[in-house]
This record gives structure tokens, C-alpha cells and sequence, in this order.
């Protein structure tokens, strides 16, 4: 798929986000930089304590909180493979972030995705309107985005995110 229009700034998207924006993940790890070094250190065994906000909130939660303050859902659906990757584990056990940042969280296990039509990358869709397509290599690096305003494109993305919500089990409901 080619860009179809100007390369978007994700904040000011998020920033002008009036009713939703709705993030899919669907790969068991990443190697994403700004996360190596914390994946590293729960490896080793720190975990965020969540009654010490200042020792784990970032400007990432900043960003959510002002976004939901101003009445735009914010929904992140993972798709992961049972049982679930120390990426995974990791992700989890970090997600207690996202939510303190308004954002509502579903986990959908792979086997029960096995009938949906999804889009082959990792995506945002912004009031259903714009999307951002994230691309990684095999083992999770990051290599950059997409973004497309086609109408088509964009309603596949909705439908394919509403499907995985809508089987998809709430983060205070999902154990691993």
C-alpha cells in the first residue's frame, strides 16, 4: 500500500482526536529502543510499584490523560500467542500504566482470532478517519510508519479493531 497523503505528527493527530483513537497489537515482542532498557530491568526483576506514580509516569501518560480528559476513547487491544511471551509478561505487567492513563486495555489470545480478518501491521486509527501503520522486522525492531487517510483502508481497520474488542478480554480480567 503507498502513502496515500502527508506524513502525519502522532501527537498532534492524538491532539486533535475528538472522539477515538484505538490502538492493535498483535506481535508477541518488540525491541522497541525506548523500551529495551526498562524490558531489561524487569527482566532482572524491578517492577514498577503503582502506588509510586513519579517513579513511573512519563510524558506518554501525560499525552493519554489530556487526550481522554477531553472525552476521546482510548483503546489498546494485543492479540498474544498462550502461553504468552516474557515480552508479554513484561507488557502486563506494565499495563496498569496505560490504564492510570485512561486508556481501556483488552487482551484477545491468538487462538481465538483464528477467524478475523486483520490487517497485517500493527495499527492506530484516529476518530476512524487516520491511520498509522507501525512496521517492525522479524524480531520486533521498530522500522518506521505509514499513514493513509484512505476511506477503505481506514474502515478495515475499524472493523477489524471492533471485532478483536468485542472477543477480547478486559486487562482486570486477563490473567497469564
Amino acid at each position: 500500500m503507498k502513502q496515500s497523503g502527508p506524513v502525519y505528527d502522532f501527537d498532534e493527530v492524538l491532539g486533535r482526536c475528538t472522539r477515538s483513537a484505538v490502538h492493535l497489537e498483535m506481535r508477541d515482542s518488540y525491541a522497541v529502543d525506548n523500551e529495551s532498557g526498562r524490558f531489561a530491568q524487569w527482566k532482572s526483576g524491578h517492577r514498577y510499584d503503582p502506588a509510586d506514580r513519579a517513579s513511573w509516569w512519563r510524558p506518554w501518560h501525560d499525552l493519554i490523560a489530556s487526550t481522554v480528559r477531553r472525552g476521546v476513547a482510548v483503546r489498546r487491544a494485543r492479540i498474544v500467542s498462550e502461553p504468552v511471551s516474557e515480552y508479554i509478561r513484561f507488557e502486563y505487567d506494565g499495563t496498569f500504566m496505560n490504564v492510570a492513563a485512561g486508556e481501556f486495555v483488552r487482551w484477545l489470545p491468538r487462538r481465538n482470532a483464528s477467524d478475523l480478518a486483520l490487517p497485517g501491521n500493527d495499527f492506530w486509527v484516529f476518530d476512524g478517519t487516520i491511520v498509522r501503520f507501525g512496521h517492525f522486522t522479524g524480531d520486533g525492531q521498530y522500522t518506521g510508519e505509514e499513514w493513509t487517510d484512505q476511506p477503505a483502508v481506514a474502515k478495515l481497520c475499524v472493523t477489524a479493531f471492533d471485532a478483536v474488542w468485542e472477543r477480547a478480554i478486559p486487562h482486570e480480567e486477563f490473567k497469564i
